[in-house]
């Protein structure tokens, strides 16, 4: 086996038989200059870190090379089960690293994009050449990483990995297509696991399950979940697993109706907690779907976080599960903010980074929403981040886990996005020192991008200094990650006609064409900037894009932020004669995350008694 870097290659790696080629910011660490989330992502052999990209290409030699799919309908036989195993394989050669609990990424990109009316099954038709590569997507591969990971916690890692090795077996060098796994798979196990499958990859979506408490009983009721808020259609068979008031107390059952009720009274008589102890079900996240609880319930989750009684994976999914719900109206942002509170003393890495990304999107929200409620939110999370910033300070500390380096800049990162003066100050004196020395031990890779954003604070038409260094910095480094490191920081300036700079330079020569991508996420304040270029650049980035998946990522980059009908609308006009088979879902996505947006608002405006809860939230001694 045979490994090369190449530089233009436009995916992450590529999995050719014998070859695998790997872009050069997948496989490349330096440690002057990249940062954990880097090295993490790579094979180092010096000082042995294995990453998810390099296992990732090996699975391919037997999913995807030694058994090949039988046509692109089943293409998540491919990348599902080559994601699933790169974590398999990391897990297993590195268990420290406690990699399954990042996994829950990879599951929550899945269900953002499974919970929109435009997506599409795990097996999707395919009737022209250009749908093909919109479908290497989150479903393909981390859907369809994650209904393995269920399926492999419902029958037991030994009994799924003997049926997988005859499946292997029976299918080298010659196709397979969905039914040929799960054949094999029932047939090793004895479980129906035919049945049990095709509810999750020939329909689209999934459930949110909802759970009470009465006469000792949980109820359990099963709908479709949409971001949209509305009700599907779907039903699936979903397999529970719920613990009660400790991981001592658990209980698993499959369950195959719209509703049913799960007797719970030795759960509940173990308990030593007065009156119904918290409750927790998908226990580990291993399933793929959401849970809401009941208000009672609720309560007693955010108990249970403050007083450190969860898991870190159970305290992800209580998380990104209450976000979904707000944002498809099911649940008040009063509600999802308290939740968000009581993750202050947060440790964890994998929950303190969703808690940021939801804080950006939620302040965004809030912006278009409740104008008059948007410095009080920002206050809010700055307080919410500001003590396990200051706990990790500024600088690495000795034999810290590479997980903290991540976190540390993604703090600072959070702060300076927000405003925190102490956190700006801090960043552009390093920032000065840097500009002098470009080795000093002041400014290390894992704190560069959160610097280069608190910069661009700062910057705007009368002051454009940081902007500048940053240019000549870009142009001076011949490495990749710094330089998309700055494009990404570019763009969050919250001046518009910076933002248009930014954006006529993604075009220019001095970008790779498949860097350019990583500046199109900008500010709140360059929304309407961007789309009037990506209106005015439209044939030109399009012949140069030809019909590639970068395409498809300036229209998801820029079009879902916004949040209204009218700009959905005004969409929906400019591309109604440009559209294309190879855009054409995409566009589709994007469209309705606009209008996700726009209920989400909506709502908002109708929720009484925000204004308290944000200013106490706010003002709330710590």
């Amino acid at each position: 086996m045979y490994s090369n870097l190449w530089s233009k290659i436009l995916t992450g790696a590529m999995e050719n038989y014998g070859l695998v080629t790997y872009r050069e910011t997948a496989l490349l660490y330096d440690d002057k200059h990249s940062a954990a989330a880097n090295k993490q992502r790579v094979i180092y052999i010096c000082w042995k870190l294995v990453a998810t990209v390099v296992a990732h290409e090996l699975a391919h030699q037997w999913f995807g090379n030694l058994v090949t799919m039988e046509w692109w309908t089943h293409l998540w036989l491919n990348e599902g089960f080559a994601t699933w195993v790169s974590y398999l394989a990391t897990d297993s050669l590195f268990p420290e690293w406690k990699i399954w609990t990042q996994f829950l990424e990879e599951a929550t990109e899945g269900l953002r994009l499974d919970g929109l009316a435009e997506s599409h099954p795990i097996e999707v038709d395919i009737s022209h050449a250009g749908e093909i590569d919109e479908i290497f997507d989150a479903i393909s591969y981390r859907k369809g990483a994650s209904v393995i990971r269920m399926l492999q916690s419902y029958l037991g890692p030994e009994s799924f990995q003997r049926a997988l090795a005859s499946y292997i077996k029976r299918y080298a060098c010659s196709n397979a297509k969905t039914e040929d796994l799960w054949s094999v798979l029932q047939e090793e196990s004895g479980e129906p696991v035919n049945k049990f499958m095709n509810s999750w990859t020939k329909q689209k979506g999934y459930p949110v399950v909802s759970v009470k408490i009465k006469d000792q009983k949980l109820e359990c009721e099963q709908t479709q979940f949409l971001l949209s808020g509305s009700h599907g259609n779907g039903q699936w068979i979903v397999p529970l697993a719920l613990c009660c008031g400790s991981y001592e107390a658990c209980k698993s059952f499959l369950m195959q109706e719209k509703s049913e009720a799960l007797d719970v009274k030795d759960l509940l008589g173990s308990s030593s907690s007065k009156g119904i102890p918290w409750i927790k079900v998908n226990v580990d996240q291993t399933g793929f779907y959401r849970v809401k609880y009941d208000d009672e319930l609720s309560a007693r989750l955010r108990y249970a976080i403050e007083s450190k009684c969860l898991s870190t994976n159970d305290k992800y999914g209580i998380l990104d599960d209450s976000y979904a719900l707000s944002m498809a109206c099911h649940q008040s942002l009063s509600s999802l903010l308290s939740l968000m509170a009581s993750f202050r003393e947060e440790l964890d890495y994998v929950v303190l980074s969703n808690l940021i990304s939801i804080s950006y999107k939620v302040s965004r929200i809030a912006a278009d929403a409740v104008p008059d409620l948007q410095n009080h939110i920002k206050l809010f999370f700055i307080y919410l981040f500001q003590l396990s910033a200051e706990r990790l300070g500024w600088d690495p500390k000795e034999g810290e886990s590479h997980l903290d380096a991540m976190l540390r800049g993604e703090l600072l990162n959070a702060l300076a996005s927000f405003g925190h003066d102490e956190t700006i100050n801090e960043a552009i004196r390093r920032f000065q020192i840097f500009l002098n020395d470009r080795n000093t031990a002041v400014l290390p890779p894992d704190l560069r991008r959160a610097v280069y954003v608190a910069v661009m604070q700062r910057v705007n038409k009368s002051d454009r200094s940081g902007f500048e260094a940053l240019l000549r910095i870009y142009r001076e480094t011949d490495l990749s990650q710094e330089k998309t490191r700055i494009l990404g920081a570019l763009a969050s300036c919250r001046d518009p006609e910076i933002i248009l700079e930014v954006l006529n330079f993604l075009l220019c020569s001095e970008v790779r064409s498949q860097d350019c991508v990583f500046g199109l996420a900008v500010s709140f304040e360059g929304r309407e900037t961007a789309w009037k270029w990506l209106k005015d650049k439209w044939d030109h980035i399009h012949k140069t894009y030809g019909s590639g998946f970068l395409l498809t990522r300036f229209i998801s980059a820029i079009v879902s932020p916004f949040s209204s009908y009218e700009k959905a609308k005004e969409v929906e006009e400019f591309f109604a004669s440009r559209t294309k088979p190879y855009i054409a879902r995409t566009l589709k996505q994007s469209i309705e995350r606009v209008h996700i947006n726009a209920n989400w608002v909506r709502s908002i405006q109708k929720e009484k008694n925000l204004s308290e809860a944000v200013t106490e939230l706010a003002y709330r001694k710590y």
